[in-house]
């Protein structure tokens, strides 16, 4: 009976993890130890990453808004219940957008909320 050698899952497991370690330095793009680890560890980051994302947008939005706001001379909370109150359902978003790049229509809402 002949011999029987299976390197090629070998192979291919090692050629997998080697694609996705390229690019990062020293050893740990081409030493099998330190590649998985920093292949494991690059894993969690970036499932921790994508929900930390949506958490500093919108932190980025609320400041836009709050110094647009400002600017007309209302704090960003107040101006969010304003709108609250009177309807406009404009999330965080586009209410930024509406801010950074284009204050004339943003002070037509402020000003529409005020009264």
């Amino acid at each position: 009976m002949p011999r029987v050698k299976r390197g090629t899952h070998h192979v291919k497991r090692r050629t997998n993890l080697l694609k996705k370690t390229k690019g990062y330095m020293w050893g740990r793009k081409s030493k099998m130890k330190l590649a998985h680890t920093a292949v494991l560890k690059a894993g969690t980051h970036a499932y921790r990453d994508r929900r930390n994302k949506k958490r500093s947008f919108r932190r980025l939005w609320q400041l836009r808004i709050n110094a647009a706001a400002r600017f007309e001379g209302i704090s960003y909370s107040r101006l969010m219940d304003l709108l609250k109150k009177a309807g406009v359902e404009l999330d965080r978003k586009v209410l930024s957008n509406i801010a950074a790049k284009h204050p004339a229509v943003f002070k037509i809402i402020a000003t529409s909320v005020q009264k």
